[in-house]
């Protein structure tokens, strides 16, 4: 194997050409092997102290890369060839062999033509392992008359051929594997059913492509042939955070103001007496705050519902949410730097509808955000595999290197009001309905990449959706440059219900502000209400909106392409967890805003 130098965008060395990924450019078939292989004199350290602390204090590595046309000695990120396999488009010659021309690696065949990845290769079904298909040892190997003596002592390693047939119909049966050696003709048809490759006993390795053979540890799982492009040869686990300045959430300076209260040393003193229940009562009366809470603090039990080790992303919306609090409540900012919020109230709009801005609470217009997007590894066939990580020198005792990129941007953040949903999701119907997608999550295999779906992210999660489609109408961004991020959780210290709708982009200048302005009070409600005129009607309708079994693992009810489905990249959860009826309301259920086009349309014909 050996480094190939190509031009691909920066952000996309993340996500989805990052580490494990396998990638198609000018023709050939890469894949880029994890960041031990990285010269850390040219990978460049970027800076965010919340996202890092978060990958236990790991160093976060930008890509190499340069600018102009690529030379000798340019900056540049290593790939491998992969599938090493190929053959040649002119005299179907198969075989892992690469052509050199004047000292230079080639892709060319000896006769002239170009040689063409193999369609097929092997994934590790359980310890997301991936490997070529040994297609001399596959093509002498199988268990029909065709395997005689003579075949199986072939070693005409030089004579393999790929040739489609039409003698044998269309598909997988007209391409074979062909030796003129012994003669030997095999389809490809026989690799891609049950157990193929585990009767010709081909075994996995228990590497990545990129690692030396023989290097891995014994793997005893099956292998199964996929197409080299398949989707699930690459599922990324990727962490991003907003880089502001940590905010110290509200639950946290309650506990501190009540630590500070001068009866509190009373309160531990007692220890769980009657004169601690009587204090007790005097500071939470004062503070307004519960006296459960000033008990539990005095008992040592500070927050029990935080789970630090088990939600990363979660601890790091803790910390976004009590930054766009603080700026929401700040007017017009002046603060500069790499977070900057305009924030207004939306009742002061009175001339739309109250359905609306009662349960909109405040919009800011992010005008500058810096977002760090991190690569933490990958799997492999699917969800539940053995996760690999970016960086395969874990347990060395040294400091891990993850792939990152920064990106500046604008975007619009929208806080509802937490009275109003609160009221509207103790509903019986309301969470009966959230509790058939809760039910399918805990039985999938994504339900640990998944944020659980109550019914205020259900809502809220569709609401960024709608929102994305109409911006990407008026804003002058694509709906795949628009990217989401929601605040909607419960079982947090502080409650949050809130949506960021931004795009970013990998430039020190950021965006044009084609976003931003759109969060002005005068545009960004009439773009709500055309959010929700959208979703009213759906295309496929009777059948969306009557639908409660629709999207990957059956894990959105009335969602499709027609009304609510955007870009996976732009999606937190890959296009899952969404529901129009929770949002506009049906005969059986009450949406959160399912009242705002009645009140709209009555209002628009007076």
């Amino acid at each position: 194997m050996e480094p190939i130098v190509h031009d691909l965008r920066l952000s996309e060395t993340i996500s989805p050409y990052g580490v494990g990924a396998v990638v198609d450019v000018r023709g050939e078939s890469l894949i880029a092997p994890d960041t031990s292989w990285w010269d850390p004199k040219r990978a460049p350290v970027i800076a965010c102290a919340r996202l890092s602390a978060k990958l236990r204090g790991a160093d976060l590595r930008q890509p190499p890369t340069h600018a102009g046309r690529a030379a000798k000695e340019t900056t540049s990120l290593l790939y491998f060839r992969f599938p090493e396999w190929r053959f040649c488009e002119r005299c179907t010659k198969l075989s892992k062999l690469t052509g050199k021309s004047r000292g230079h690696w080639t892709n060319k065949c000896d006769c002239g033509g170009t040689l063409v990845p193999m369609r097929y290769v092997a994934v590790c079904e359980g310890g997301s392992h991936l490997q070529d298909i040994p297609w001399f040892m596959w093509a002498h190997r199988g268990n029909d008359a065709g395997v005689t003596e003579t075949v199986r002592h072939c070693r005409a390693f030089k004579e393999l051929k790929f040739v489609r047939s039409s003698r044998y119909g269309e598909g997988l049966a007209s391409l074979r594997v062909v030796c003129n050696g012994c003669k030997r003709d095999r389809p490809l048809s026989d690799l891609v059913s049950k157990d193929a490759l585990r009767r010709d006993s081909i075994r996995c390795e228990g590497t990545q492509p990129w690692e030396d053979e023989n290097t891995g540890d014994p793997c005893n799982r099956p292998l199964k042939a996929v197409q080299r492009g398949a989707t699930g040869n690459y599922i990324a686990e990727r962490l991003s955070a907003l880089d502001i300045p940590e905010e110290v959430p509200q639950s946290v300076e309650k506990r501190d103001e009540i630590r500070s209260h001068d009866y509190f040393k009373r309160v531990v003193a007692d220890n769980g007496g009657p004169q601690s229940d009587m204090v007790a009562g005097w500071i939470a009366d004062e503070l307004e705050v519960s006296k459960d809470e000033v008990l539990r603090l005095a008992a040592g039990d500070e927050d029990p519902d935080r789970e630090t080790d088990d939600a990363p992303l979660l601890e790091l919306k803790d910390g976004e949410w009590a930054a766009f609090l603080k700026k929401l409540d700040g007017g017009r900012d002046h603060s500069g730097g790499d977070f900057i919020v305009d924030g207004w109230q939306a009742r002061s709009a009175a001339a739309w509808p109250s359905a609306l801005t009662s349960r909109l609470a405040a919009v800011g217009q992010v005008r500058r955000v810096r977002e760090v997007r991190a690569l933490k590894g990958f799997r492999r066939h699917n969800a539940e595999a053995e996760f690999i990580s970016a960086d395969l020198r874990s347990g060395t005792g040294r400091k891990l290197v993850y792939p990152a990129v920064e990106t500046f941007g604008e975007g619009i953040f929208l806080r509802f009001d937490e009275e109003r949903l609160t009221e509207w999701e103790n509903q019986p119907e309301v969470r009966a309905r959230a509790g058939i997608l809760i039910d399918r999550r805990e039985r999938s295999p994504w339900a640990t990449r998944l944020d659980v779906p109550e019914p205020r992210y259900i809502a809220l999660h569709t609401i960024a959706h709608l929102l994305i489609r109409r911006l990407a109408f008026a804003s002058g961004y694509s709906s795949a440059s628009l990217q989401e991020r929601v605040y909607a959780h419960t079982d947090r210290p502080d409650r949050t219900a809130g949506i960021l709708i931004y795009t970013a982009a990998g430039d020190a200048q950021g965006t044009l502000g084609g976003l931003v302005r759109l969060g002005e009070p005068g545009r960004i409600l009439p773009l709500m209400l055309a959010a929700l005129g959208d979703a009213d009607v759906c295309s496929n309708d009777p059948v969306c909106i009557e639908s409660d079994r629709q999207g990957a693992s059956q894990l959105n009810l009335s969602a499709c392409h027609g009304c609510v489905l955007v870009s996976e990249t732009s999606c937190e959860t890959a296009n899952r967890l969404l529901d129009r009826q929770l949002v506009l309301g049906s005969a059986n259920v009450r949406g959160l805003l399912d009242d705002v086009l009645d009140q709209a349309r009555r209002t628009a014909a007076v």
